[in-house]
C-alpha cells in the first residue's frame, strides 16, 4: 500500500537524449557559422592528409636495382643510359641523380651544389600544404572556444530578457549548444595535429632517402677510375 502511494506521488522521469543536429540548430547564426567553418576545416584536413600521404609514398618508390644500375652505367662511361634510367623512374631520388649526371665533367663541388639545390626544390614539393595542417591544428580549438563564448553571451542575454527569472532548461540548452563548438574545435584540432606530425615523419624519411642516395652517387663519382 505504501509502495503504491509512493509510485503515485513520484513524478515520471523522462530520459533526455542529446542530438548533435538539434544542438547545432539551437546554436544561433554565430554558432552555426563556426560549426560550418570547422566542418570545412575538417574536410581540408582529410583532403590534404591523404593527398600528401599518397604523394610521399609514390615519391619514395625506387627500384632496389636503381643505384646498382646507375653505378654500372657510370663505371662503363654510359652516362646517357644512366640518364634514361633516371627519366624512367621519375621520382625525387632519380631526379637528383639526373641532375648530378648532367653535371659530370665539372668539379665535384659544383655537382654537389647542383644536387643540393635540386634537393631543396624536391623537399619543397614534398612539404606542399603540410603547414596548413599545423595552422588548422592551432586555429580550430580557438574557433571552437570563440563559438562557446558567443553561445554563453547569447544564453546570458536570454536570461536577462527573461526578467531575472532563471529558466534552468533554457540555461542548460544554452550551455549544451555553447560547448558543442568547443568539442568540434578540439576534434578538428586534434586530427590536424596528428595528421601533421604523421606527414612530417613521412617527409623526413623521404628526405633521408634522398640524402643517402645523393651521398652514394657522389661517392661513386669520387671513386678512382
Amino acid at each position: 500500500m505504501i509502495l503504491t502511494t509512493l509510485q503515485e506521488v513520484s513524478p515520471l522521469q523522462t530520459e533526455k537524449t542529446l542530438s548533435i543536429i538539434e544542438l547545432i540548430k539551437n546554436g544561433g547564426l554565430g554558432g552555426q557559422l563556426i560549426i560550418g567553418l570547422l566542418f570545412f576545416l575538417l574536410l581540408m584536413v582529410v583532403y590534404i592528409y591523404f593527398e600528401r600521404l599518397f604523394a610521399i609514398r609514390s615519391a619514395v618508390k625506387v627500384g632496389p636495382n636503381f643505384m646498382p644500375q646507375i653505378r654500372t652505367f657510370v663505371m662503363n662511361g654510359k652516362v646517357e643510359g644512366a640518364k634514361e634510367l633516371c627519366s624512367t623512374e621519375n621520382v625525387p631520388v632519380s631526379r637528383l641523380v639526373y641532375k648530378g649526371l648532367s653535371r659530370i665533367g665539372r668539379p665535384l663541388d659544383d655537382i654537389n651544389t647542383a644536387i643540393e639545390n635540386a634537393g631543396r626544390l624536391e623537399v619543397y614539393q614534398l612539404e606542399k600544404n603540410i603547414s596548413i595542417l599545423a595552422t588548422i591544428a592551432g586555429a580550430a580549438p580557438m574557433l571552437g572556444f570563440l563559438g562557446t563564448v558567443i553561445g554563453m553571451i547569447l544564453s546570458i542575454f536570454e536570461i536577462s530578457n527573461a526578467g531575472g527569472n532563471i529558466d534552468m532548461q533554457l540555461l542548460a540548452d544554452g550551455l549544451y549548444t555553447a560547448m558543442t563548438t568547443t568539442v568540434a574545435g578540439l576534434i578538428v584540432g586534434i586530427l590536424g595535429y596528428i595528421t601533421y606530425n604523421h606527414l612530417v615523419v613521412k617527409t623526413n624519411k623521404a628526405v633521408y632517402q634522398m640524402e643517402a642516395t645523393s651521398l652514394e652517387f657522389l661517392d661513386l663519382l669520387n671513386e678512382p677510375a
